[in-house]
């Protein structure tokens, strides 16, 4: 894994074409309140809140395709729905995800496999599920059924980079669809990933690019147990086998906790570990590792790299309850936080344009400021915490030293670069640190595109070089309040005052 190759991948990461092939379900969650007994049985009493308690998502397959569209792909989706009120549901709430669904076949003899939970609260706590409905067949497809799936994948080839085959056995990747697949994607050069199901035989994905068990997964496959103590060394084993014997570019095995194992084709086994999470809800982390799996193999990261990031994204699904797509930006945000040594504040710009992009998601307003900083004091204090205080986060842009030298002149800055940002770092108003070589922060605000742009009252808004920038991309300025008497300037010209009045003393 190379961190600078997949910050770079991530900078350029452009939309990809995705075909998932699979299982399709429609996941339906009932939420109430659960905090009391049945009088009559010791069970608990779900007490629905509201007309609106019942959330529906897609699930199974279609989750997989939701994913990869928040992660920028565009998604065709092929499976089987039934003829039915959840199959229409299902087919809807995929479209408004962004996903295509002209290739889903409608099987007017087998239901819609639909997931039904009830979700309780106690005590107002976070919710817990309680119990689960599943609605569903696991017969195998009809072979019309089977063939016409089969014609509707090889008509979408022809536009599509990589291919996601996600069996949940529920009757749709029968050994013939799997094998059928894998042969077109192969005569095509498509790469084909699969999320394979709780199975002993493995065989169907033979010749497939790659795939992605669980631990345990890959245990009942391989006809071996891992010894918990030993855990990544045993899955080194786990994982050449796989890709051996299924005669695979590459095999991921996932470890919870410990990270992934990849193990590609003529090469070592490689441990990736993840980063420690507070983990909520692991539903949806095997889905989001598959979505981001084929973003990154499409946007040519070797498989290294993509199986980091995927462990990135799969971290943040583990973080909340049920499932949620996360955008582009927010994992690349999320990869940043965890590649700059514990926190720093300071962004490449064009690394910090991927964060702000995450906060914009979230429905923050970002403010910025910029300046010197040379000779921190009670003034800049006040003025960043004012500045923080216009919104939700506050980047800060400081000039480089040589940019400095040519506003203040020789003998300026009087702290380096390095220094000035250490000492700006330690504010807890400030967000993000960004240094800029430019004369003025023109370039910035363009790249940043702040919701509001803020100075200090020594300017007016007429006086401020960046107005009219400010104005055309039309973000919000703020003048603040400003403390007479302080200034980086008057500062050091008062210690320089003093410094030579003690030197003449001295050799008076």
């Amino acid at each position: 894994m190379s961190t600078p190759r997949i910050l770079a991948a991530l900078r350029q990461w452009r939309p990809f074409r995705l075909l998932v092939v699979g299982d399709l379900m429609l996941d339906q969650t009932l939420e109430g309140d659960a905090e009391r007994l049945s009088p009559d049985a010791p069970v608990p009493v779900l007490a629905i809140r509201g007309p609106h308690a019942t959330i529906d998502t897609p699930g199974g397959a279609g989750n997989v395709g939701v994913f990869a569209a928040a992660l920028a792909g565009e998604v065709e989706c092929i499976g089987v729905v039934g003829d039915d009120e959840e199959g229409r549901l299902l087919l809807a709430r995929l479209a408004a995800a962004g996903c295509g669904t002209k290739s889903v076949v409608v099987d007017p003899t087998r239901p819609t496999t639909t997931k039904r939970s009830l979700v309780g609260r106690a005590q107002h706590r976070h919710p817990q599920k309680m119990f689960r409905i599943d609605v569903e067949s696991k017969e195998p497809l009809s072979p019309a059924i089977e063939a016409e799936l089969l014609r509707r994948v090889e008509a979408a080839l022809s536009s599509c980079d990589v291919v996601c085959l996600e069996d949940y056995r529920k009757g749709v990747c029968t050994p013939a669809l799997c094998a059928a697949v894998i042969r077109a994607c192969r005569a095509k050069q498509i790469p084909v990933l699969v999320d394979p199901a709780p199975i002993a035989d493995y065989s169907r994905y033979s010749g497939a690019t790659a795939i992605t068990p669980n631990r345990s997964e890959a245990e009942r496959a391989m006809g071996t147990v891992v010894n918990p103590a030993n855990a990544v060394e045993e899955s080194k084993a786990l994982a050449r086998s796989l890709c051996e014997s299924l005669n695979l570019d590459a095999a991921i095995v996932t470890l919870d906790r410990d990270g992934a194992l990849l193990h590609e084709r003529g090469g070592s086994s490689e441990h990736l570990p993840t980063v420690a999470r507070q983990v909520y809800d692991v539903t949806g982390a095997g889905d989001m590792v598959l979505a981001a799996l084929a973003g990154g193999i499409a946007n040519g990261m070797p498989w290294a790299d993509a199986v980091a990031l995927a462990n990135v994204a799969a971290g943040l699904e583990v973080e909340v309850f049920g499932v949620r797509p996360f955008s582009m930006p927010e994992v690349r945000a999320q990869f940043l936080r965890q590649t700059q040594g514990g926190g720093g504040k300071r962004r490449a710009r064009e690394d910090l344009v991927g964060e702000l992009a995450a906060h914009r998601a979230a429905g923050r307003r970002i403010v910025l400021t910029n300046g010197c900083f040379d000779v921190i004091h009670a003034g800049h204090i006040a003025y960043l915490r004012d500045a923080k205080a216009q919104g939700d986060i506050l980047v800060v842009g400081v000039n480089a030293d040589e940019t400095v030298r040519a506003l203040k002149g020789a003998g300026r800055p009087i702290y380096r670069e390095e220094e000035r940002l250490e000492i700006l770092g330690e504010l807890m108003s400030i967000d993000y640190l960004t240094v800029f070589t430019e004369p003025t922060a023109e370039s910035l605000l363009r790249a940043i595109r702040p919701d509001i742009y803020v100075k200090g009252g020594d300017y007016t808004p007429e006086e401020v070089t960046e107005s009219e920038v400010v104005k055309s991309l039309g973000i919000e300025m703020k003048i603040l309040s400003h403390r007479p008497g302080l200034s980086s300037t008057s500062v050091v010209e008062r210690v320089r005052s003093r410094c030579t009045s003690g030197e003449n003393a001295t050799s008076t």
